[in-house]
Parts: C-alpha cells; structure tokens; sequence
C-alpha cells in the first residue's frame, strides 16, 4: 500500500501508535512497553471491548475506510478532446459547457428522471439520518436526485404500532419521513424505501405502498461497507429488550441479568441492535418481486454489496429476468459510519474491481440478446470526477451514481450552521463567518432558490439549501468535464472516454493504457 497503513491506530476510533514505528501487518508498536498510557486500539479495548469495533463517538460520525487500494478510480483519467462534438452542433456558440444537458433517467416503463445522474446512499434507522432527515430529504427534492429511505426505519420507530395481523398499522417516523421528501418534490427522482428480513416480516412494504403511496421499493442483499446487516447502538435497557421483543437480534442480551447490572452499574453503556443476514436464492427473489408487483410497486430496485463476482452474476441475470428497474452495485470500502471498522477496512470487493466485473458481466449478458438492468455504481464517490468516471467505465449500463457521506456532510454543516447563527455568543466559526453572517450572505445559491420558492425559502432547513449547493457544484463540474470529452448529454458518455494511468488499471478494468488509447488514429494521421 501507498500510505503508512496502521491496522492498531486510526481516527476513526480515536486510537493511535505510541512507537514511531510499528510492525506492519499487526499494527503493534515496534516497542510495546510494559507500562504503556495507550493510546492504541488493544490498549482501549481493555477496558472497552466491543465498543472499539466501531467508529467513535459512534452515531455522532460518519466514517469512510482508509485503506489504499492497489488500483483505485484515481488510475483513470478523463479524456478531453479538440475534435467533434456529441449531442450539440459544433459551434463554439452552440456548444458551450452551460448547455451541457445532465439529466439522467433509470428504470423500465415508468422512468425516473433526475437532474443530476447522482443519488443519495441508504439513510436508515441511524441516529444521524433520523436527526438530519428533513436536511437531506428536502436538499434531495429540491436538487431533483432521488433519496433512498434506508432499513429498519419502521422497526426502530418509538411510537411503531402492529395490527392485528402482525403487521405495521402506524410508524410516525417513515410517515415524516416519506412525507419530508414529498414537500418539495416536482416530479425529479423519486423516494426508494429500502427492505431488509426484519423489514420484510414487519410488513414495511404493505404499509408504505397502501398507506403512504410509495412507489419505489428497495431490496437489499447488502453494501459496500459491510458484509453483515445493519446496527444501531441503543442507550436504554428498557428500548433494548423493547427491540428484541420486536424481533431484532440485540447484543449483549438485554434480558440477561448479568448485563442488566453491568448496565446499571455503568461499564456496560450501549446495546447493539442487529439485522439478520439474509440468504437469497433465485425462486425466493423472483416471488418477492412479483409479490411486491401485487402489493402495487410500480418500480422495484435492488441493493448489492461488495460481494464476488458470483453473487454478482446473480444479481445482474436476476435482476434482468425480474425486470427490476435499477440494481445499485456498491463497492468497498463504503461507509457512513455505522459498520464495523475493521470490516470495513479489509472486507469486500473495492469499487472499480467490482465495478469492472460488472461491465464484464453486463457485456456477456447483452450479447446473448438479455436486458442489462439499469446499473448505478458507489463506493466512495464525493466529486464530479467521480462521477463522470464511474458513468464512463461502466457504459452504456451505468445511469446515475450513489452517493452516501458526500451528500450527508453539507446536510449536517448546513444544519449546524443554522444553531450557530441563532447562536447569540458568536457562535459562527471562522471558517464560516468569512462568507457573512446571515444565510443570504452565506450560502451561494440562497437568493436563487428564493427566486424560484419565494418566502418558502425561509423555512427550508438550511442542510437542504447546503445540499443543493453541493448538488450544484457537481453539476456544474459535471458539464465542465463533459463539454471537455465533447458529450452533451450524459448519454454519449463512454468508455472511450478514459484512459488508465497504469497497465494494472487496464488490466482490471479493459481500459485502454495512456501510451494505447488512440493509438491506431494517432499513427494513421502520421503516416498518411
């Protein structure tokens, strides 16, 4: 690896090395000394445990794995040309980079279309999605991307009631949460509720389809970040046996009474509440589309995690003999902080490896006369390059590009924004207060959002305003680099439009190297 990779030392759990140096693969000090203060993670674990498996201060971060990758997006490089033009005239008065169309769309029969080919990344039963909901939904509307309602939000909710029947009859919180999104919704992407087991037994989609009129609902075989379900750590022993009674696996046991006290005494500070792994098979994947068809889906996604190639074959043939509408393929390393550090670190398949077995794959497929299903890539996406080279390797199947801590992080400063303005002991940072002092002043975009709300604007949370900002740049950056390839629309974008920067990138992903890409047209015009 490139960096100075310590496996016993990292931010994110807010561990470090004594020693300046350490052995490479365990991570331990080079000199571990009887009598050592820490700060290492086996010196925090002996007094924490299983704590130390997470992120620190857990729910209050979100965390994305450092781990450096022998090949990684970064060995791409985008082309740019100085003939011809894709999409528009080549006029240099028609073919400006603002006229660069960046609207995408996914699906079968009735498509969605998006403003910009991005989306958000699962936002689930987390504390930080439920804290910072309506920032992210109503910054999702308005930038016109689609938001994915993550798992577990029904199982978790407080005031969750179940009908006679054993399924959802009321859940507050999905209510908020579809309903924040809807708000400002104007007919750009869409609100995907995602299922996992527990969601699936609780009846989630039955309730969300009948009650609430969602359209889109997710299945999940996992993510980029980890190869478990999902977890949230619980404060409360009596919400910790409460979530066990409902269902989900809840570790240490609440009801076992030597927790009980150390709970009560205080070493013991969370419970840890857990999904179900689930096992798929094609029989059982097929019923429950067609199941949710009958429930009135009108659009089934599916979720897939850094898996090998083989259970990416299933999911890409499946998901076209299904008819799904878009199957999100989401590499390692992931995250947004809630999975388990080490696992996220050194589990899975890394993005642009998984990625390129799935243009792979898609390709075989569509050569034997099969529908590829609408693909979007993620793992560790945050800018416009990012995009527009995720488009570009996995065309012409990739239609849009998920998108977890990069549209999360100006949600939660947009929104800590807000309490520092209303803070009235200068609470604004420096690195805020150059821009102003009032929201006008601060955020970019505000007057031409008023422009088109009016005095709505004003009671728009200010994480949204953020988002769309960030929404924004990646547009702009987008049509940037678009204009520069000569594609006009997000269509044209292509492979050809790449070169790798090393023979191992274009070893895994059959982009062609530097010193290759147009090599051919380039000797012919010398030799003409």
């Amino acid at each position: 690896m490139k960096n100075l990779h310590r496996p016993n030392a990292n931010d994110a759990l807010q561990t470090r090395n004594r020693s300046r140096d350490i052995a490479p693969q365990s991570g331990i000090c080079s000199r571990c000394i009887d009598g050592c203060k820490g700060n290492c993670d086996m010196f925090q674990a002996t007094f924490r445990g299983r704590e130390l498996l997470y992120p620190q201060p857990f729910g209050s971060v979100t965390a994305g794995a450092d781990k450096d990758y022998p090949v990684d997006y970064s060995h791409l490089n985008i082309m740019g040309y100085a003939l011809g033009a894709k999409g528009v005239e080549a006029d240099p008065d028609k073919a400006t980079f603002p006229s660069v169309d960046t609207e995408t769309e996914y699906g079968v029969t009735d498509k969605v279309k998006m403003r910009v080919p991005i989306f958000t990344g699962a936002l689930g039963s987390t504390d930080i999605a439920r804290k910072n909901w309506e920032h992210f939904a109503v910054g999702a509307a308005i930038s016109g991307i689609s938001l994915v309602c993550g798992e577990n939000v029904c199982g978790i909710d407080p005031e969750l009631e179940f009908g006679s029947n054993g399924l959802i009859k009321k859940s507050p919180e999905m209510d908020r949460r579809v309903e924040t999104y809807r708000r400002y919704h104007e007919g750009y992407g869409d609100i995907l509720v995602q299922m996992n087991v527990e969601d699936t037994r609780n009846g989630v989609a039955e309730y969300v389809i009948d009650k609430l009129g969602v359209e889109t609902i997710e299945l999940k075989w996992g993510q980029g970040a980890k190869c478990i379900g999902g977890e949230i750590k619980v404060n409360s022993l009596e919400r910790a046996i409460e979530l066990k009674k409902r269902g989900y696996i809840v570790t240490p046991d609440p009801e076992d009474p030597a927790h009980q006290a150390a709970f009560k005494a205080g070493p013991l500070k969370q419970f840890e509440r857990h999904s179900r792994l689930g096992f798929v098979d094609r029989e059982g994947f097929m019923n429950e589309v067609e199941r949710l068809r009958k429930l009135g889906a009108k659009r089934i996604t599916l979720k897939t995690g850094a898996y090998p190639m083989r259970e990416l074959a299933m999911a890409i043939r499946w998901s076209s003999d299904a008819d799904i509408d878009l199957l999100t393929i989401d590499g390692a390393p992931g995250g947004t902080g809630m999975s388990p550090w080490r696992m996220m670190t050194e589990w899975g398949v890394p993005a642009i490896y998984l990625h390129s077995m799935a243009v792979e794959l898609s390709d075989r497929l569509a050569q034997k006369g099969k529908r590829v299903p609408d693909l979007a890539f993620a793992g560790g996406f945050s800018a416009e390059d990012h995009v527009f080279k995720a488009l570009a390797l996995g065309a012409p199947y990739c239609k849009a590009i998920c998108m977890g801590r990069a549209l999360m992080i100006p949600g939660m400063v947009g929104k800590n924004t807000e309490k520092w303005l209303r803070d009235e002991d200068g609470g604004l940072p420096s690195t805020v207060s150059k821009y102003g002092y009032t929201r006008e002043e601060i955020f970019m975009n505000y007057e031409v959002l008023k422009e088109k709300y009016g005095p709505e604007v004003d009671k728009m949370p200010l994480g949204a305003i953020g988002l769309y900002n960030v929404a924004d740049k990646i547009k702009v950056g987008l049509q940037q680099l678009m204009a520069g390839s000569r594609n006009w629309n997000v269509a044209y974008i292509s492979r050809n439009d790449l070169f790798s920067l090393t023979e191992e990138c274009a070893k895994i992903t059959g982009i062609k190297y530097v010193m290759d890409a147009y090599r051919e047209e380039a000797l012919e015009i010398i030799d003409a």
